[in-house]
């Protein structure tokens, strides 16, 4: 929500931070091309991720809802790892084609920008991963409330419903 509110304010014609972040040209011109889809788009597309965030978060989801914010917790996760990532690798090898750009907007890139990226991207992926275990369990039994508890010194699982009703299940019918 942050990064998404920064690149409004910018969209609409706040300049502070935007000569380090896009560059002192981007920052100066500001071509409509620029502005509608580097600042209104990224902007929208960082609240579709906060969106997205949130929905990871929700346990109960089912069908089309759970495959579609998997999908997009894993897509987000992966874009803004390859993006953090290959980004400082071309500025650290020192590639020509990013290499023209001011020393301050290195600076910020190498250290504030795409660190964030890579943490978005790592945060993403655990929430992603989380969000997939947690509906995994309830699927297997069949109850969005069940709490399994496991009896000490035995492979299996006991899961209480509010039925009353206990499932057992031994831990090898987890590993198919």
């Amino acid at each position: 929500m942050a990064f998404g509110a920064l690149h409004f304010f910018w969209a609409l014609g706040g300049e502070f931070g935007l000569d380090v972040s896009s560059g002192e040209r981007l920052a100066s011109e500001r071509p409509a091309w620029f502005v509608a889809a580097g600042l209104w788009g990224v902007g929208f597309l960082c609240l579709i991720g906060a969106l997205v965030a949130l929905g990871l978060r929700k346990r109960g989801v089912r069908g089309r809802t759970w495959r579609a914010l998997r999908l997009l917790g894993l897509a987000i996760c992966l874009l803004l790892l390859v993006r953090g990532l290959l980004v400082e690798v071309l500025l650290i090898a020192g590639v020509p084609a990013v290499g023209g750009i001011r020393a301050a907007q290195r600076f910020w890139t190498l250290t504030v920008w795409n660190p964030w990226f890579v943490l978005g991207g790592v945060l993403f992926g655990l929430a992603t991963r989380s969000f997939g275990k947690g509906m995994a369990d309830q699927w297997r039994t069949g109850d969005p409330s069940a709490a399994p508890t496991t009896t000490p010194g035995s492979d299996s699982t006991e899961i209480s419903s509010p039925s009353g009703r206990a499932v057992i299940a031994s831990g090898h019918d987890h590993d198919q």
